[in-house]
């Protein structure tokens, strides 16, 4: 089958590969009808982690069951189903407590499974014609049948969940103010959650226009752009003080506002991994809560400084216990929001396909892969249909 294939920093390529087999009785193949290019695909695109060459790229995914190992018993062959990015086994402790995100079975060593990124166990990834999802009926959310709301089912499987996560991390209520750091997919998924939850006010701070204008548009959010002044004096100018929640959706390559710009496109000698964090800090109230699914690492090879590459960041905690701020810190628990959110956008009640800016075939991988990772104007949420 064709997949997209990790080739080295900067490249990927669609090469054949062997198809998925059942390797358990309890997994199921499927036939990918979409999988989706993500912001956490760039960390690896980049060279920015240990990623080898050869990895098949791909953790949001979705399609209809080929196949059915003799373990599973509440799929069959034809049903429609979206995976969450992470892969868990259903039995351990922390997914019986509903800590899907950091299994302890599926990925010895490490705390959490995912498809198709590095580090998180064997899993093949889903940018591609087929893939095999382990402990299947616990890790396969059913869908109807037929091809309706195929662009916003795919979201379920990370950018839909992570944005809401982002919001629950920070403990948003109905009728609170949030700051929300970060207008790619999590970010604009985070500001759709908190006006579904009821946000009284809500900012999205970014530099590329054309995300700012959907946040605005779609999340009735105050767009700000960290370009034209500092996002903390805009963001508390705006409100007339400080909010009461705050979403970090950047992550550890977060942009400086106090260098130069120089031009429209990305530039990572702009980096700094700690702004954001330190802006939180400054924007959200006293006894405020902030809310990080924004992706940190424990080692970075194209950090800006030798700190940094270790995973240790310059935070202003100080101020973060001078002000009493907690935080909430991890990637999402896509089965703890994922079928509530599906049931959402089977009444119309949410639809978030809005974000999606693109629908290719996989052919174009390489070249959205390119887009995606310059920011460019009006790329937001890439759709891969093999």
């Amino acid at each position: 089958m064709d997949a997209v294939v990790y080739q080295g920093p900067k490249e990927v390529a669609v090469e054949e590969v062997e198809e998925p087999e059942l390797q358990h009785p309890n997994d199921v193949v499927i036939d990918i009808t979409t999988s989706c290019i993500c912001g956490s695909d760039l960390h690896m695109y980049e060279g920015r982690t240990a990623a080898e060459p050869g990895i098949v790229f791909g953790h949001e995914n979705m399609g209809i069951v080929q196949e059915v190992g003799d373990g599973v018993d509440t799929l069959q062959e034809g049903d429609r189903v979206v995976a969450p990015f992470n892969v868990a086994c259903g039995f351990c402790e922390n997914c019986e407590d509903g800590y899907t995100g950091f299994c302890t079975n599926v990925n010895p060593g490490f705390a959490g499974g995912a498809y198709g990124y590095v580090a998180m166990g064997p899993y093949k990834g889903g940018q591609a014609e087929k893939l095999r999802i382990p402990y299947a009926d616990f890790n396969a959310l059913k869908l109807p049948e037929g091809n309706e709301h195929e662009d916003s089912f795919a979201l379920l499987a990370d950018i839909f969940p992570t944005g809401w996560h982002g919001t629950e991390l920070a403990g948003l209520q109905p009728g609170e103010s949030i700051a929300i750091f970060g207008a790619g997919p999590v970010g604009l998924m985070a500001a759709y959650s908190a006006k579904i939850k009821g946000a009284a006010e809500i900012y999205t701070v970014d530099r590329v226009p054309s995300r700012l204008d959907l946040a605005e548009e779609h999340c009735d959010a105050t767009p700000i752009n960290f370009e034209e002044g500092d996002p903390v004096e805009q963001i508390i100018d705006a409100h007339g003080d400080e909010v009461d929640r705050g979403v970090d959706a950047v992550g550890y390559q977060a942009i400086d506002p106090d260098t130069d710009p120089g031009s429209d496109a990305y530039d990572p000698a702009r980096e700094n991994p700690a702004v954001v964090l330190n802006q939180l800090i400054r924007t959200v109230r006293p006894t405020g809560q902030l809310g990080i699914p924004g992706l940190y690492v424990p080692s970075d090879p194209g950090a800006p400084d030798e700190m940094a590459a270790q995973g240790r960041l310059g935070i202003d905690f100080g101020k973060l216990f001078e002000k009493g701020q907690r935080l909430g810190t991890g990637q999402c628990n896509v089965k703890e929001y994922n079928r509530e959110l599906r049931d959402l956008i089977i009444q119309g009640r949410a639809d978030p396909s809005w974000v999606v800016s693109h629908r290719v075939g996989l052919d174009e991988a390489p070249e959205m892969y390119e887009k995606f990772d310059n920011r460019e104007e009006g790329v937001t949420k890439v759709l891969l249909e093999p």
